[in-house]
């Protein structure tokens, strides 16, 4: 098994999208504009309302799909197509936009913390103009594990000795693990040759350090890391635990056109997705 080098470590970037909500992105920057499947990753987090509390309003998406994993607090959605729902802590939606869908997410406080992440996820072009759906799982249905040597996951999407995680039939053949790694102890997974993949350490006091090859980056929280190809990740921490999410899935190799919420293949799509904005003729 070949263990994954690292080709790149990101220091989030502090911006604000919505009606102002402010985040840290990590992917669609001028840093990393793409990681492919992978348009976009954002990790929100703050105990002050004014931070987050405008939220983002009705706003479209096409060609793309939409992860939202809430760590702490609740936002409230509804879309263009009567749908409707709460994300609380813990929980995770995985909205497919398709060919178009309107919709907003709003926080649910008036105060507290409110803590998560967003990632964008690239459809391949025989599916951007596809029907939208959902994939809304509360958390009592993630599944978790808890390892002897008290590493403990949370089973998103993809597979962990055997057990599926809660997402499935995406295109992507995605991984979403969200992994607790106690001091001083290693995490190994698999990850198919091939697939694009990254981690996201957003909770620890010290530091972790990616070993390859006998080499390791010893890197602080929060940073992302992107790897390379192999057959395995390898973390270790060092005197303090560690939070981090564990992301891949399988590259599309296809054209990218992309203009804010929209992600088609070519630029007259993209036209095609303004157009049909302006015309009322957008919901699919």
């Amino acid at each position: 098994m070949m263990l994954r080098k690292v080709t790149k470590v990101i220091e989030p970037e502090a911006t604000s999208d919505g009606a102002g909500v402010k985040l840290k992105r990590s992917i669609a920057t001028q840093t990393l504009d793409y990681l492919d499947p992978f348009l976009l990753f954002d990790h929100f987090g703050s105990e002050n309302p004014d931070d987050y509390i405008a939220g983002f309003p009705f706003h479209p998406h096409r060609g793309i799909e939409t992860v939202t994993y809430m760590l702490a607090g609740a936002v409230k959605h509804r879309d263009s197509s009567g749908n409707s729902g709460i994300i609380k802590a813990g929980d995770v939606q995985w909205m497919t936009a398709g060919g178009g869908i309107m919709h907003e997410e709003m926080p649910e406080l008036e105060g507290g913390r409110l803590d998560g992440f967003q990632l964008w996820v690239n459809l391949p072009a025989h599916l951007k103009m596809s029907k939208p759906r959902y994939q809304e799982i509360n958390a009592e249905n993630i599944p978790a594990i808890e390892k002897d040597d008290g590493v403990r996951i949370r089973v998103i999407a993809g597979t962990v000795d055997e057990v599926q995680g809660s997402v499935t039939g995406i295109a992507a053949a995605p991984t979403y693990l969200d992994v607790f790694v106690p001091a001083t102890t290693s995490f190994n997974h698999p990850i198919p040759a091939g697939h694009t993949a990254f981690a996201y350490a957003y909770a620890s006091a010290g530091t972790f350090v990616v070993i390859s090859d006998n080499e390791g980056n010893w890197i602080a929280a929060p940073h992302l890391v992107v790897f390379g190809d192999g057959d395995a990740v390898q973390i270790t921490t060092s005197a303090d635990d560690l939070r981090f999410l564990l992301v891949s899935g399988q590259p599309l190799n296809e054209p990218v056109a992309r203009y804010g919420p929209f992600v088609m293949n070519t630029e007259a799509e993209i036209e095609q997705a303004l157009l049909d904005l302006r015309r009322g003729t957008f919901v699919r």
